[in-house]
């Protein structure tokens, strides 16, 4: 099951929304759990052990010096790291992702990560001092920024261990906030027009409850915050989707391809920074829209054709698209943040994730719907 909509009244796991059996572009890191609090009791035990854990997590060593070992070319291989007691260890492959392999690759001159992999292919060992549970926000200089998990030293799940391939060329994508801030408004439509996009959960969760209660559901009216997302591939490679072409999802309401799950996601938080309205939109169509003078589209998703962002192109989701909005039927009227990510689940590498993300003001009242102030920012 993948990107899961619960509303917290189910009585199970399967009565929630979700892309359907199997649809999912997942790995095994994204393994979801739960941890279940029955009393108050267990609840300070549980609190007490949260704390202790998190008193285990310091940062990395000051002084580090970092090898890739056993590639098949000097730019990958797995990771190492020389402490002041003069051996090398590995790091284990738990938790290790793109952001951790970004800051090896620029520490090591050798560009952007590529890929981070969790494997034995480059061979190494698990040793009591392999760091563990190494985390980086992925804009680091070096791994002694980062930080990693004292009770997981030595620990790992499994034997796969760190690795990262490394590149000099590489996507950017660049969200363009101005557009955010042009093109916003307010829409009212009946749900007979949206059920294509509740097929493929862009509505809030009450729509669903609506459409399950009431016979005329399809009478009932939906208010849609609209607006135009324009996203620029700024890098020096060609963005292409995450997962590859034969496992291409095909959306018969829509007629198109889903060749991501999750290309970007739409957020409103009130004051107190808690999520009371979300979208989200598949990239049903990710082409070459416009490009700079001199440059040549290549990305065109008409009759199954390749899907990308060409470098110095944009991929532009008009406000006139399906689910390219955000579901505040249920939304009082007041002021809000309203954020805007693209490429938020960090599947597709980048040269850098600090600009993917548009973070503004939503003021809304009940006739008129304002974004401003953007800045833009990480996922």
């Amino acid at each position: 099951m993948d990107n899961v909509y619960c509303d917290g009244s189910e009585s199970e796991i399967t009565q929630c929304r979700f892309d359907g059996w199997g649809n999912n572009d997942c790995d095994f890191t994204e393994t979801a759990g739960v941890i279940c609090q029955e009393n108050e009791t267990e609840v300070d035990g549980e609190r007490n052990m949260i704390r202790e854990r998190e008193s285990l997590i310091v940062r990395m060593p000051s002084s580090l010096d970092v090898r890739l070992v056993d590639g098949r070319v000097a730019t990958e291989g797995r990771v190492e790291l020389k402490t002041k007691t003069g051996k090398w260890t590995t790091i284990c492959g738990d938790g290790w992702s793109l952001l951790e392999a970004m800051v090896v690759c620029k520490s090591l001159g050798m560009g952007y990560a590529n890929d981070a992999m969790q494997t034995d292919y480059f061979g190494g060992t698990i040793s009591p001092a392999s760091y563990g549970g190494v985390k980086c926000i992925g804009n680091e200089n070096s791994l002694s920024d980062c930080f990693y998990d004292k009770h997981q030293l030595g620990e790992c799940r499994g034997h796969d261990i760190a690795a990262v391939s490394c590149t000099h060329r590489m996507a950017d994508l660049v969200i363009d906030h101005l557009e955010l801030t042009k093109t916003a408004f307010l829409e009212d439509k009946q749900m007979f027009y949206l059920q294509c996009a509740m097929e493929e959960n862009c509505l809030a969760s009450q729509a669903y409850v609506i459409q399950k209660e009431s016979s005329s559901w399809h009478l009932e009216t939906r208010r849609l915050l609209r607006f135009t997302a324009r996203i620029f591939n700024a890098g020096n490679a060609d963005f292409k989707p995450f997962i590859p072409k034969h496992l291409w999802e095909w959306h018969m309401c829509h007629m198109h391809y889903h060749s991501m799950e999750v290309f970007a996601t739409f957020d409103i938080y009130d004051k107190k920074g808690n999520r009371v309205a979300e979208g989200h939109k598949a990239s049903f169509c990710l082409e070459d829209n416009q490009c700079l003078p001199g440059v040549t589209p290549r990305y065109a998703c008409a009759n199954y054709g390749d899907q990308g962002i060409s470098v110095n192109c944009t991929d532009i989701y008009k406000y006139t698209v399906d689910c390219q909005w955000v579901d505040i039927s249920e939304l009082d009227p007041g002021v809000y943040t309203l954020k805007v990510a693209v490429n938020p689940e960090f599947k597709v590498p980048e040269m850098t994730y600090e600009n993917n993300a548009a973070v503004c003001q939503f003021y809304y009242t009940e006739t008129l719907g304002v974004i401003t102030n953007c800045t833009v920012q990480r996922p």
